[in-house]
């Protein structure tokens, strides 16, 4: 499947944490439906990364203060608002279990109440934890949460599945480990992370000893994998887990690193260092397959279109793409701004 289809009986759509990594690559999908899309964010990484559209409401807000206004006319919600990866989960546990956990149940809560017919939690494979070399871990495996972010999102699921009727559908996506290309880039991701640094340095460090093994889905793939549970039967899905990923997309680190070396247009050196990394773990995709959504792009595809950004200047790596560099900054510059604000203003007052 390439092209999106509009649900027949969803117009208008809220999509959260809209100006982030994920929501940026997908409300332009949505538009392109057909969809009239609500893009609400605090919009930490800037507010022009989403293009201007008829069809496109921007609301500046959080979504720990959501009210039953920000739900009203919604047809369906796609909750991508988190505090993302596990650094910035660990220093943030507070907001992390306040976001990624409370809000995202509240805002089922407002949806269904409001008459909303249907429900998308975006969360993470990252909540099966590490498995034995011989796991393939699918929807029905037990899960072993690590890290606050995956004990949140663990958390979140139970809490807004619990909202599925005949008419609130509730869909929970767990998305394998993202890459790839974004209007928001991120750089502290791991395929983006040793491409840009096999690009700028020829240099790919490689904790040893390359045989871990670990799903990725392109960002555009799961981006399409949550516009396609708008218009998927709610009998086929209703109250349903699904994997995000693909087997091709299952990659050990050695020969990902190798992939990427290959791919980024320079000699690069592939450099091993510390202890073997025992931590692994495998996935199975076959639910969401059986439905019709198969992932359509690849590490290649990725590393290649990341590198041509890179080389065309409209990406790089900077703090605002990683991501708990950036909250640190805003946070540096509220306290330096609190100091020197007199009345209103600074200079200009």
């Amino acid at each position: 499947m390439g092209k999106i289809e509009k649900a027949n009986d969803i117009d208008t759509v809220l999509v959260t944490g809209a100006g982030g990594y994920i929501g940026t690559t997908l409300v332009p999908q949505l538009l392109e439906a057909g969809y009239r899309v609500r893009a609400l964010d605090r919009f930490f990484f800037g507010r022009d990364l989403l293009p201007a559209h008829a069809a496109l409401e921007i609301v500046v807000e959080d979504t720990r203060r959501l009210d039953p206004a920000h739900l009203e006319g919604v047809d369906a919600v796609i909750d991508l608002v988190a505090i993302s990866n596990d650094p910035s989960g660990e220093l943030f546990q507070d907001a992390t279990y306040a976001i990624n956990r409370d809000s995202r149940i509240r805002c089922a809560e407002l949806a269904k109440a409001a008459g909303a017919k249907r429900y998308v939690l975006p969360s993470s494979c990252s909540i099966y934890g590490f498995q034995p070399d011989d796991v393939v871990a699918d929807e029905t495996s037990p899960t072993n949460p690590l890290t606050t972010y995956a004990k949140a999102n663990e958390m979140a699921e139970n809490g807004v599945l619990a909202l599925a009727d005949d008419a609130f559908c509730v869909v929970v996506l767990r998305q394998a480990t993202v890459y790839g290309l974004s209007p928001r880039m991120r750089f502290d991701l791991a395929i983006n992370g040793m491409t840009e640094g096999a690009w700028k340095t020829g240099k790919l460090p490689l904790m040893r000893d390359g045989t871990q093994w670990r799903p990725m889905v392109h960002v555009s793939d799961t981006a399409r994998a949550q516009a396609f549970m708008l218009a998927a039967p709610a009998g086929k899905v209703n109250g349903q887990i699904f994997n995000v990923g693909s087997e091709v997309n299952t990659y050990q680190i050695g020969p990902l690193a190798q992939i990427v070396a290959d791919t980024v247009p320079r000699e690069v050196e592939i450099e091993w260092y510390g202890d073997p990394d025992h931590r692994s773990y495998r996935v199975n995709f076959d639910k969401i397959e059986a439905l019709g959504w198969t992932a359509q792009k690849t590490a290649t595809d990725g590393v290649r279109e990341i590198c041509d950004a890179l080389e065309a200047g409209t990406t790089e790596k900077s703090i605002r793409t990683i991501t708990l560099d950036w909250y640190r900054e805003l946070i540096k510059w509220q306290g330096i701004l609190r100091d020197v604000e007199r009345h209103g203003g600074i200079v200009d007052i």
